[in-house]
């Protein structure tokens, strides 16, 4: 008898809040839902940045066991002016060497996995993601970063929970 393991879990989870996070953003209308809207559909939000001209910036995530991270600006007004998926190939092209840590944070998110190494003195950002329709498209993007918490490199690498017997 095969053993599903602690994945399969991981794996309805997502499943579950993807469905959920369809129906929540199909309710929402940029423009018109307010702040209230927001947050009775998506709760309370992991982060809030200050964003542009009195806006905040509501961090939704779904890591570690989804694929998405939300971000949904709500403007001065407080209507929602924005709600986007984050962790995207376009995005992670914008992530370069030099990058403070914190503007790659607020840019994608939290990770799904932080890993220091102290012997080589870096630390590893890792987000999980879909780069394509299907479940088979799962990647993770990992940023690396020194000592000064700035970028060394990036990558993107198949997710390999997907090759566990």
């Amino acid at each position: 008898m095969r053993r599903s393991g602690p994945w399969l879990g991981a794996l309805l989870l997502a499943v579950t809040l993807t469905a959920c996070d369809v129906q929540n953003i199909s309710e929402l209308e940029e423009g018109v839902s307010t702040e209230a809207d927001v947050r009775e559909r998506f709760g309370a939000p992991e982060a809030v940045w200050d964003g542009e001209d009195g806006a905040q910036v509501y961090e939704y995530n779904r890591q570690p066991a989804g694929y998405q991270n939300y971000q949904i600006t709500i403007g001065a007004d407080g209507k929602m002016t924005a709600l986007r998926q984050v962790l995207t190939p376009r995005n992670f092209a914008d992530v370069v060497p030099g990058m403070p840590m914190e503007a790659v944070r607020r840019m994608l998110g939290k990770p799904m996995k932080i890993t220091t190494f102290d012997l080589k003195r870096e630390t590893h950002y890792d987000w999980r993601y879909h780069d394509g329709p299907n479940d088979s498209d799962s990647r993770i993007f990992t940023a690396v970063f020194d000592s000064d918490f700035r970028v060394v490199s990036t990558g993107s690498v198949s997710d390999p929970a997907l090759n566990r017997n």
